[in-house]
């Protein structure tokens, strides 16, 4: 590994750790999902797309209910 891949990978690095820290944390995995209720595999929180997806938008629907 040269100068410049050391560099990449550092760059990688930092732009990973920079993504996770501006990432919202959003709510935590119950071992159901946060949607339907079906269990899903450790550490996650929606069994599919389409759950997390459908729960953003109730999400979504719901804080703009309470800044009306």
């Amino acid at each position: 590994m040269d100068v410049s891949d050391t560099a990449t990978l550092r760059e990688e690095q930092e732009r990973e750790r920079a993504l996770h820290r501006t990432r919202a944390e959003g709510p935590r995995p119950t071992g159901l999902c946060l949607f339907c209720g079906l269990v899903v595999t450790h550490g996650r929180r929606w069994c599919d797309a389409e759950c997390r997806d459908e729960w953003q938008a109730w999400s979504d629907h719901a804080r703009q209910d309470r800044k009306a």
